[in-house]
C-alpha cells in the first residue's frame, strides 16, 4: 500500500523500515488548559457552604487549601457563569461552577507516528516510547489520539459513502506511556465495536482458563510482547495468572495497579529467546491472554524478573518504594496552586524496554486473519535477529513462525 498523499516522511523522504508513511503535527508550547465542571447540592439546607470549602473539601488530591486560595483569587473558577475571586462565597444549591486550569507546558514527548497498516477499517500505528495514548495527568495534548484528530485523514470514495465511519480514526487499546510498539485504531463505528470486543474477550477468558493446557483456545486476537528482563529465566515458558488489581499508592489518586490477590483475572505467556548472560538480563517474548493494566510490567515483576530500568515496578509486581508520607508544606505547589508532581515514581514513567512487536487479529468486516508487525527497536533483538536483518532485512522469529501456524 502506497502512502498517501502529503504524508510527511521521516529524515531522508522515504517511510522508515516496514512503515508505509509517517505523520505528526509538532506540539505548541502550551497546552489549552482544562475546565472542570460541578454542579454544587445541599445536603443541609440550614448548612452554608462557602466557595472554598466546597473545592478544598472534594478536591484536597488536586491542590492544597492554600492552591485553592490562589485559583480563586486568580479569577480561575465561575459561579453560574460569573467570575468569583472571593474564596468565601457563599454557595446555593443547585450552582454550577467551572475551574478553569491554566494552560501549561506538557513534558516532552515525541509527535512523529508510523504507520504499518492502513484500509477503511482500521490503521496500526507504531507507538514510540514516551507518547501517551489518551490524556491524563500532564499529557493532556501531547497523547495519539491528539495526532489522529489533528491529521486530514483521507477516505477513499467508497469509505465515505459508508454509514458509520468516523472523522477520525481512534484507539481500541492502551499502551504504556513507557511502551512502543503496535496499536490499534478503528476508523469505523463497526471496527470500533468488534476490535474492542476482542480485547474483552481475551479478559473474560483470562479468569477462566487458569492452566498451560488451556492457553491456546481459539480467540480472535493474539498480541505478542518484546521485553528485556532482568536476571536469567530457568524456564523456557512461564505461564503467569496472578491477578491484578488496584492499591493504595502517594500521588496516584485513583491507586496504583500492582499484583493484588483481590484483583481481576491476568494471565501472561512468558517465552524465552536469548538469555544474556554476560548482562545477567534476558530477552522474552510476551503473549498477553488478557489486557490488564501494566500487565507486562507487573507479571514479569511478579515472577521475580522486572524489566529492566523499570522505575517503578520491583520483584513481586509491586512499587518498588515503601509508602512515604508526605513531608510537602502547604506552600509547595505549582505556579497555578496544584501540587508538584510526585517524587516517588509513577506509572507513566519510562526507561523500561518493552515493546509491542506483532499480532495476529480478525478482522472487523472481513474475517480474514491479519498479521501486523512493528519493527524492534536493537535493543530487544536477539543476536541472531541482528545478523539476519544487516544481511537480508527480514526475519522471523521460532516462536512467531509457531504462533502464526498454530492460527491456520
Amino acid at each position: 500500500m502506497a502512502a498517501a498523499e502529503g504524508e510527511t516522511p521521516v529524515d531522508d523522504g522515504a517511510p522508515p523500515p516496514g512503515a508505509l508513511y509517517s505523520f505528526g503535527t509538532p506540539w505548541p508550547e502550551l497546552n489549552q488548559g482544562l475546565s472542570y465542571s460541578d454542579t454544587f447540592r445541599c445536603a443541609d439546607a440550614d448548612a452554608a457552604t462557602t466557595l472554598i470549602e466546597f473545592y478544598s473539601t472534594n478536591y484536597n488530591s488536586s491542590a492544597p487549601l492554600p492552591g485553592w486560595i490562589k485559583r480563586i483569587r486568580n479569577g480561575q473558577i465561575t459561579v453560574d457563569g460569573e467570575v468569583v475571586t472571593d474564596p468565601d462565597t457563599t454557595l446555593r444549591h443547585g450552582s454550577k461552577l467551572v475551574y478553569h486550569r491554566l494552560p501549561w507546558q506538557e513534558p516532552f514527548a515525541p509527535y512523529l507516528l508510523e504507520v504499518l497498516y492502513e484500509d477503511d477499517d482500521m490503521v496500526a500505528l507504531n507507538k514510540p516510547s514516551g507518547l501517551q495514548v489518551l490524556p491524563k495527568g500532564l499529557f493532556q495534548q501531547r497523547t495519539v489520539l491528539a495526532q489522529l484528530q489533528m491529521k486530514d485523514w483521507k477516505m477513499t470514495s467508497c469509505c465515505s459513502k459508508r454509514k458509520h465511519v468516523q472523522s477520525h480514526p481512534v484507539p481500541v487499546h492502551r499502551l504504556g506511556r513507557g511502551t512502543s510498539g503496535l496499536l490499534l485504531c478503528a476508523k469505523t463505528k463497526v471496527a470500533k465495536v468488534r476490535l474492542a470486543s476482542y480485547f474483552a474477550e481475551g479478559a473474560i477468558n483470562a479468569g477462566n482458563k487458569r492452566d498451560k493446557s488451556e492457553f491456546k483456545e481459539e480467540r480472535k486476537i493474539l498480541k505478542f510482547y518484546r521485553a528485556l528482563v532482568t536476571g536469567i529465566l530457568d524456564n523456557d515458558e512461564v505461564v503467569v495468572t496472578q491477578p491484578i488489581g488496584l492499591v493504595h499508592y502517594p500521588g496516584v489518586a485513583e491507586g496504583l495497579y500492582a499484583a493484588c490477590s483481590s484483583g481481576k483475572p491476568a494471565m501472561s505467556k512468558v517465552c524465552v529467546l536469548e538469555r544474556l548472560a554476560h548482562q545477567n538480563h534476558t530477552l522474552v517474548q510476551v503473549e498477553i491472554h488478557s489486557g490488564r493494566p501494566h500487565q507486562i510490567r507487573i507479571h514479569l515483576a511478579y515472577i521475580g524478573h522486572p524489566l529492566v530500568d523499570d522505575p517503578l515496578y520491583g520483584i513481586g509486581g509491586h512499587p518498588k518504594f515503601v509508602e512515604l508520607e508526605s513531608t510537602a508544606p502547604d506552600s509547595s505547589f505549582a505556579y497555578d496552586g496544584g501540587y508538584e508532581r510526585p517524587l516517588q515514581p509513577v506509572p507513566g514513567d519510562c526507561g523500561y524496554h518493552l515493546h509491542a512487536h506483532w499480532l495476529v487479529l480478525c478482522h472487523p468486516t472481513t474475517n480474514k486473519m491479519v498479521k501486523i508487525t512493528a519493527p524492534l527497536p536493537q535493543i530487544l533483538q536477539t543476536q541472531e535477529e541482528c545478523r539476519a536483518i544487516f544481511e537480508r532485512g527480514t526475519f522471523t522469529s521460532r516462536c512467531e513462525h509457531e504462533a502464526t501456524l498454530a492460527l491456520r
